[in-house]
Protein backbone atom coordinates (compact mmCIF):
# COMPACT_ATOMS: atom_id res chain seq x y z
CA UNK A 1 0.00 0.00 0.00
CA UNK A 2 1.45 3.38 -0.99
CA UNK A 3 1.69 6.42 1.28
CA UNK A 4 -1.28 8.19 -0.31
CA UNK A 5 -3.52 5.15 0.19
CA UNK A 6 -2.40 4.92 3.83
CA UNK A 7 -3.11 8.62 4.28
CA UNK A 8 -6.64 8.23 2.84
CA UNK A 9 -7.24 5.21 5.08
CA UNK A 10 -6.25 7.30 8.12
CA UNK A 11 -8.58 10.10 7.02
CA UNK A 12 -11.44 7.61 6.54
CA UNK A 13 -10.86 6.13 10.00
CA UNK A 14 -10.81 9.64 11.46
CA UNK A 15 -14.09 10.43 9.73
CA UNK A 16 -15.63 7.24 11.07
CA UNK A 17 -14.62 8.42 14.55
CA UNK A 18 -16.26 11.79 13.90
CA UNK A 19 -13.01 13.77 13.92
CA UNK A 20 -13.58 17.24 12.44
CA UNK A 21 -10.01 17.54 11.19
CA UNK A 22 -10.32 14.27 9.24
CA UNK A 23 -13.63 15.43 7.76
CA UNK A 24 -12.01 18.66 6.66
CA UNK A 25 -9.13 16.74 5.08
CA UNK A 26 -11.52 14.45 3.19
CA UNK A 27 -13.52 17.45 1.99
CA UNK A 28 -10.40 19.25 0.78
CA UNK A 29 -9.00 16.10 -0.84
CA UNK A 30 -12.07 15.67 -3.07
CA UNK A 31 -13.15 19.32 -3.31
CA UNK A 32 -11.90 20.18 -6.81
CA UNK A 33 -13.19 17.06 -8.54
CA UNK A 34 -16.57 17.08 -6.79
CA UNK A 35 -17.08 20.83 -7.22
CA UNK A 36 -16.47 20.43 -10.95
CA UNK A 37 -19.03 17.64 -10.98
CA UNK A 38 -21.58 19.83 -9.17
CA UNK A 39 -20.93 22.76 -11.50
CA UNK A 40 -21.97 20.58 -14.46
CA UNK A 41 -25.36 19.85 -12.91
CA UNK A 42 -26.28 23.21 -11.43
CA UNK A 43 -27.02 26.68 -12.77
CA UNK A 44 -24.69 28.64 -10.49
CA UNK A 45 -21.62 28.31 -8.31
CA UNK A 46 -23.78 28.98 -5.25
CA UNK A 47 -26.06 26.05 -6.13
CA UNK A 48 -23.01 23.88 -6.84
CA UNK A 49 -21.59 24.73 -3.41
CA UNK A 50 -24.91 23.91 -1.74
CA UNK A 51 -25.11 20.55 -3.52
CA UNK A 52 -21.48 19.78 -2.72
CA UNK A 53 -22.00 20.52 0.96
CA UNK A 54 -25.18 18.42 1.03
CA UNK A 55 -23.21 15.60 -0.57
CA UNK A 56 -20.43 15.78 1.99
CA UNK A 57 -22.95 15.92 4.83
CA UNK A 58 -24.41 12.68 3.47
CA UNK A 59 -20.89 11.25 3.09
CA UNK A 60 -19.98 12.03 6.70
CA UNK A 61 -23.26 10.61 8.01
CA UNK A 62 -22.82 7.36 6.09
CA UNK A 63 -19.02 6.99 6.13
CA UNK A 64 -19.37 3.84 8.24
CA UNK A 65 -21.03 2.18 5.21
CA UNK A 66 -17.98 2.70 2.98
CA UNK A 67 -16.43 -0.61 1.97
CA UNK A 68 -13.07 -0.42 0.18
CA UNK A 69 -13.63 -3.96 -1.11
CA UNK A 70 -16.64 -2.76 -3.14
CA UNK A 71 -15.38 0.55 -4.52
CA UNK A 72 -12.63 3.11 -4.18
CA UNK A 73 -13.23 6.10 -1.96
CA UNK A 74 -13.31 8.33 -5.04
CA UNK A 75 -16.02 6.20 -6.68
CA UNK A 76 -18.06 6.10 -3.47
CA UNK A 77 -17.83 9.87 -2.95
CA UNK A 78 -18.58 10.57 -6.62
CA UNK A 79 -21.67 8.37 -6.54
CA UNK A 80 -23.07 10.16 -3.50
CA UNK A 81 -22.34 13.62 -4.92
CA UNK A 82 -23.86 12.67 -8.30
CA UNK A 83 -27.00 11.48 -6.52
CA UNK A 84 -27.16 14.79 -4.64
CA UNK A 85 -26.90 16.62 -7.96
CA UNK A 86 -29.75 14.57 -9.37
CA UNK A 87 -31.84 15.15 -6.24
CA UNK A 88 -31.19 18.89 -6.62
CA UNK A 89 -32.38 18.77 -10.24
CA UNK A 90 -35.48 16.79 -9.32
CA UNK A 91 -36.32 19.30 -6.62
CA UNK A 92 -35.98 22.16 -9.12
CA UNK A 93 -37.91 20.35 -11.81
CA UNK A 94 -41.34 19.38 -10.53
CA UNK A 95 -42.50 17.83 -13.71
CA UNK A 96 -40.53 16.44 -16.63
CA UNK A 97 -42.42 16.49 -19.90
CA UNK A 98 -42.50 13.12 -21.58
CA UNK A 99 -41.53 12.81 -25.23
CA UNK A 100 -40.92 9.61 -27.12
CA UNK A 101 -38.59 9.53 -30.11
CA UNK A 102 -37.26 6.73 -32.19
CA UNK A 103 -33.62 5.72 -31.98
CA UNK A 104 -32.74 7.70 -35.11
CA UNK A 105 -33.22 10.97 -33.21
CA UNK A 106 -30.49 9.87 -30.83
CA UNK A 107 -27.75 10.53 -33.35
CA UNK A 108 -27.28 14.17 -34.20
CA UNK A 109 -23.98 15.03 -35.79
CA UNK A 110 -22.40 18.35 -34.93
CA UNK A 111 -19.81 19.51 -37.47
CA UNK A 112 -16.63 20.34 -35.58
CA UNK A 113 -15.58 23.95 -35.86
CA UNK A 114 -11.81 24.02 -35.91
CA UNK A 115 -11.63 27.79 -35.98
CA UNK A 116 -14.06 28.27 -33.08
CA UNK A 117 -12.12 29.16 -29.99
CA UNK A 118 -14.23 28.52 -26.93
CA UNK A 119 -13.10 28.24 -23.34
CA UNK A 120 -14.03 25.53 -20.86
CA UNK A 121 -16.02 28.14 -18.93
CA UNK A 122 -18.01 29.08 -22.05
CA UNK A 123 -18.83 25.42 -22.68
CA UNK A 124 -19.89 25.01 -19.06
CA UNK A 125 -22.10 28.10 -19.38
CA UNK A 126 -23.73 26.66 -22.52
CA UNK A 127 -24.46 23.37 -20.75
CA UNK A 128 -25.75 25.25 -17.69
CA UNK A 129 -28.15 27.10 -19.98
CA UNK A 130 -29.98 23.90 -20.84
CA UNK A 131 -33.26 23.11 -19.07
CA UNK A 132 -32.57 21.10 -15.86
CA UNK A 133 -33.75 17.68 -17.07
CA UNK A 134 -32.01 18.10 -20.42
CA UNK A 135 -28.82 19.22 -18.66
CA UNK A 136 -28.95 16.20 -16.35
CA UNK A 137 -29.38 13.72 -19.21
CA UNK A 138 -26.60 15.39 -21.24
CA UNK A 139 -24.19 15.26 -18.29
CA UNK A 140 -25.05 11.68 -17.36
CA UNK A 141 -24.78 10.41 -20.94
CA UNK A 142 -21.96 12.45 -22.47
CA UNK A 143 -19.73 13.20 -19.50
CA UNK A 144 -20.44 10.48 -16.95
CA UNK A 145 -20.94 7.62 -19.44
CA UNK A 146 -24.34 6.31 -18.33
CA UNK A 147 -26.55 4.65 -20.94
CA UNK A 148 -30.19 5.58 -21.51
CA UNK A 149 -31.50 2.67 -19.46
CA UNK A 150 -29.41 3.74 -16.45
CA UNK A 151 -30.42 7.38 -16.90
CA UNK A 152 -34.08 6.40 -17.11
CA UNK A 153 -33.75 4.58 -13.80
CA UNK A 154 -31.85 7.40 -12.08
CA UNK A 155 -34.23 10.14 -13.23
CA UNK A 156 -37.38 8.01 -13.13
CA UNK A 157 -38.20 8.66 -16.80
CA UNK A 158 -38.54 6.41 -19.83
CA UNK A 159 -35.58 5.54 -22.05
CA UNK A 160 -37.31 7.39 -24.89
CA UNK A 161 -37.54 10.53 -22.78
CA UNK A 162 -33.86 10.23 -21.96
CA UNK A 163 -33.08 9.97 -25.67
CA UNK A 164 -35.27 12.98 -26.40
CA UNK A 165 -33.48 15.08 -23.78
CA UNK A 166 -30.08 14.10 -25.20
CA UNK A 167 -31.22 14.95 -28.72
CA UNK A 168 -32.66 18.26 -27.49
CA UNK A 169 -29.40 19.10 -25.68
CA UNK A 170 -27.36 18.38 -28.79
CA UNK A 171 -29.65 20.51 -30.96
CA UNK A 172 -29.57 23.43 -28.55
CA UNK A 173 -25.81 23.24 -28.04
CA UNK A 174 -25.24 22.94 -31.79
CA UNK A 175 -27.40 26.00 -32.40
CA UNK A 176 -25.57 27.99 -29.73
CA UNK A 177 -22.14 26.94 -31.06
CA UNK A 178 -23.08 27.83 -34.64
CA UNK A 179 -24.39 31.18 -33.42
CA UNK A 180 -21.15 31.78 -31.50
CA UNK A 181 -19.12 30.79 -34.57
CA UNK A 182 -21.11 33.18 -36.77
CA UNK A 183 -20.54 35.99 -34.27
CA UNK A 184 -16.78 35.37 -34.15
CA UNK A 185 -16.54 35.14 -37.96
CA UNK A 186 -17.89 38.65 -38.43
Amino acid sequence: MNNEAKHIDLIIEGCKSGERRAQEQLYMYFYDAMMNLCLRYTKSEADAGDVLNAGFLRIFKSIHQFDAAKASMYTWVRTIVTNCCLYHLKAKQKKIDTYELNDAADSLYVQPAVDLKISDQEILDLVRGLPPATQAVFNLYVIDGYDHKEIATLLEISEGTSKWHLSDARKKLKHQLLEKQANTSE
